[in-house]
């Protein structure tokens, strides 16, 4: 049996092979004290001939490559579902990745013109903002998003959120805490069309705090320059060069990170100053 075979021979966890078949631990010691039936021997053939296979191909062979290729080799006609079955027991995979579901485009429910313009100088703060969220990985392949908003006028961060999902409350609450900071200041907010920055609920924020909205022309991501550029300097100066094997690190490691920009990091454009320093001789 495959259960027993990965579990003695392999070292894989007894319980985690029961749980991968659907069987009890308890069926499965049952099982040891009977003779194999003859489809169980014919398992562990198939078991030991699918791994041959897929060393030989270098793991790129799916299920049903497999079930194909072991049937023409062994003149039979197995199911691939009983291979799918095996290969699941077994722990074997193809090493091609999976192709991504497609998802339905929503209809944007407010769309605003590209009033910026890639005018991105402003004689203020809180004049103009620019937002936009990236992609980071951590630990195994595990997605976080940043979401940030940036000034243009000293390009600090003005408010940021780490999230595990790229979605409206990842992007409103960073707005909401921008927004906070207001004093009386009503700047004009630009991003890209994402449906986080078309959806009314962004919009209400907007509208709510006086400000004014302006979104890149479709395909054009130079129109929000310098929220890329932000994004390039950040990972090339601490994204990077760093392995972060958890979220907590992560978190941590963008926060000294965004901490530094705005306090410490010195800018040529900004007479030598930090961002906040340039702002604060502003006010």
């Amino acid at each position: 049996m495959a259960i027993q075979e990965l579990h003695q021979e392999e070292g894989f966890p007894l319980i985690m092979l029961c749980k991968i078949a659907g069987i009890a631990r308890s069926s499965y010691y049952k099982w040891l004290k009977r003779t194999p039936s003859v489809r169980e021997r014919q398992n562990g053939e198939l078991i030991k001939e699918i791994k041959i296979l897929h060393e030989e191909v270098k793991g790129i062979y799916g299920y049903r490559r497999i079930t194909m290729t072991l049937n023409r080799k062994l003149g039979k006609c197995f199911n691939h579902k009983r291979i799918y079955r095996l290969m699941r027991i077994s722990c074997i995979q193809s090493v091609i990745r999976k192709k991504k579901k497609r998802h339905k485009q929503s209809t944007p429910q407010h769309v605003a013109e590209n009033v910026l313009d890639r005018e991105f100088e402003a004689e203020s703060p809180n004049e103009k903002w620019v937002t936009d969220v990236t992609e980071l990985k951590y630990a195994q392949g595990k997605k976080a998003y940043l979401s940030a908003i940036r000034d243009l006028y000293d390009g600090s961060i003005v408010s940021y959120v780490l999230g595990h999902s790229k979605n409206n409350k990842l992007v409103f609450k960073t707005l909401d805490l921008a927004i906070a900071q207001l004093d009386g200041d009503h700047p004009l907010i630009h991003s890209d069309r994402g449906f986080q920055y078309t959806h009314r609920g962004f919009k209400r924020r907007i509208d709510k705090a006086k400000m004014s909205q302006s979104m890149s022309r479709v395909g054009r991501c130079i129109d929000n320059g310098p929220m890329e550029s932000f994004w390039g300097t950040l990972k090339s100066e601490k994204y990077y060069l760093e392995k972060y094997e958890t979220f907590e690190e992560l978190s941590e490691g963008i926060e000294a990170y965004i901490k530094f920009y705005n306090y410490d990091r010195y800018q040529q454009r900004l007479n030598g100053l930090s961002p906040m320093e340039y702002r604060a001789k502003a006010v």
